[in-house]
């Protein structure tokens, strides 16, 4: 049985596995990075370290929304780097054993169904269970690392 922080982008569940969360933060001023995908919105600065923010609506192809009081930031660790995930809203944290979690339906070779390793039910609820370290890919991630490093921010 593994526990998993689930959250919410409009109104379909995901989680993702609560050993690479580092923590949970409200929505911060995000210095814009250039030549950056749609998706990296850019960075913060949480306590010293700039951190790299990926808009999970947006990674996954749906409408930008207006952020509000109840977006979060979920910072994660990701190969070894942190990484905030903004998300509509956090759920909860639930524990989901490995036999309650069934394969992904392959219906096609999109490269974003390969970002959920799982699907759960759980009473009225089906939560997409992603693997955080492939919502960037190492060439994306390693791109983020490159221009943090050459970028600097006051």
């Amino acid at each position: 049985m593994k526990q998993y922080l689930t959250f919410i982008l409009g109104e379909e569940y995901y989680g993702i596995d609560i050993s690479s969360v580092i923590e949970i933060i409200g929505m911060q001023k995000i210095t814009c990075m250039p030549e950056q995908p749609d998706y990296v919105n850019g960075v913060i600065n949480l306590r010293g370290r700039i951190i790299p923010t990926i808009d999970v609506r947006t990674r996954f192809g749906r409408e930008k929304v207006e952020y509000d009081e109840r977006t979060c930031i979920i910072v994660v660790d990701v190969k070894d780097t942190m990484v905030g995930f903004i998300v509509d809203r956090v759920d909860e944290v639930t524990s989901i054993a490995d036999d309650k979690i069934a394969q992904p339906p392959r219906l096609n070779n999109d490269f974003k169904s390969g970002y959920v390793k799982g699907i759960a039910r759980l009473d009225t609820k089906i939560i997409m269970i992603l693997e955080s370290g492939l919502l960037l890919s190492s060439m994306e991630l390693e791109e983020t690392k490159l221009t943090l490093e050459s970028e600097t921010i006051e």
